[in-house]
């Protein structure tokens, strides 16, 4: 144990506090009771600490990020949740966009001798887009590009095709997955206790739902990852309510990569008068889910959501990926008002900003094998280097 963790918890002035800190350290499991008082207690300094410790422990300085760019095959949905900016009902379908599947065939297509490895493929659910239509897609990327790995569907728009198909989760998972689906992406977990769901998306999937598609996936042998959206309405045994589902899913199936803790926007949305968390209580959530997540290999900084600086901040509070290039190829945040309104950042300016916090930058695919450590490459030679491989 290093000394400087030894004195971040000889300095804290609560037993209780000083108890949780010597599990972590000692790699014991900490209870919901004690996740609940790291949020209600403890201070940035004192979970920073023990989150960036246990993060070093894990990963040392190691950084991920990946190339990827993103296809978002509608924003009409049939679900109005209160938090979301970015979807328009159907009624009003003549305000969003519903892309066909040459479209996102040509998207792809744009990206031909370009070094990205994955294509992200999430939106809102629309009646006419339907299980076919998206086999249809995936069978059509995988002719064209086989080893673009392929991350889609929250359980949000599977729940719904699945259920229109009259298939059951695990005949529509292997479906998709023999059609060309790899791993599925973490978005729709919202906040899983029906308190709060009810309140703000009571009519799309509920957590049970969400579960259960996630470990149909990981019964087939594909990985996923888990979001979960905070800093609305949602109290703090909410959010160990729903860190602890994870958790337990986590230790059933292992098929878990990262958990991605998102920030809710108020911008042009039914919660428009909930006020934003603060930057401070955004690093505490990090850190906290570090600590909480003790089974969830990797934490992701959703660098879109945050904004540059702000997630670069992340990476001294338990996280060790901030997601990939993307190539302004999503809307979700920026409809919602994040400061990102164009995400885009090259390879060069995702090492820089991951050197700029003294860790080391490594470009991954979806599954986590290393593909280049930038680490002592100078910046010069990254964007030649990337359009190499």
């Amino acid at each position: 144990m290093s000394t400087n963790i030894q004195q971040v918890i000889a300095a804290e002035q609560n037993p209780a506090l000083r108890t949780i800190a010597e599990k972590i350290v000692n790699r014991q499991r900490i209870s919901p009771e004690d996740g609940l008082l790291l949020f209600e207690q403890a201070g940035l300094p004192f979970v920073g600490a023990l989150a960036n410790f246990v993060r070093e422990r894990l990963h040392g300085d190691t950084t991920y990020f990946n190339r990827n760019f993103h296809i978002e095959p509608t924003n009409v949905c049939v679900f109005a949740c209160s938090f979301c900016s970015y979807s328009r009902l159907y009624a009003h379908r003549e305000e969003g966009w519903e892309l066909t599947t040459d479209q996102m065939l040509n998207i792809v297509k744009s990206y031909d001798g370009k070094p990205v490895t994955e294509v992200h493929i999430v939106g809102g659910v629309h009646p006419k887009l339907n299980l076919e239509f998206f086999a249809g897609l995936l069978r059509k990327i995988k002719a064209h590009r086989p080893e673009l790995h392929i991350k889609g569907f929250t359980p949000v728009e599977l729940d719904y095709m699945f259920r229109k198909a009259k298939m059951t989760v695990e005949e529509g998972m292997k479906y998709l997955h023999e059609a060309g689906l790899d791993s599925l992406p973490g978005g729709g977990a919202e906040i899983f206790h029906p308190e709060v769901r009810e309140k703000i998306c009571a009519d799309k999937v509920d957590a049970e739902g969400w579960l259960r598609i996630h470990e149909a996936a990981h019964k087939l042998g594909m990985h996923s990852n888990a979001t979960m959206l905070y800093g609305h309405i949602e109290e703090f045994r909410h959010r160990i309510d729903h860190m602890e589902r994870l958790r337990q899913l986590q230790d059933k199936t292992g098929g878990f990569n990262t958990f991605i803790p998102l920030k809710f926007r108020n911008k042009e949305n039914d919660m428009s008068n909930v006020a934003e968390s603060s930057v401070i209580e955004d690093m505490r959530m990090y850190a906290i889910a570090r600590l909480y997540m003790d089974n969830f290999p990797h934490l992701k900084a959703y660098w879109p959501m945050l904004g540059r600086h702000n997630a670069q901040l992340t990476l001294q509070f338990g996280v060790n990926d901030i997601d990939g290039t993307i190539d302004d190829s999503t809307k979700i945040y920026a409809m919602a008002g994040s400061e990102e309104q164009n995400p885009a950042m090259s390879t060069a300016q995702l090492v820089t900003l991951i050197k700029q916090a003294k860790r080391k930058p490594v470009e991954r695919d979806t599954l986590y094998n290393v593909l280049h450590d930038y680490s002592d490459m100078d910046i010069s030679q990254i964007e030649v280097n990337a359009q190499m491989n």
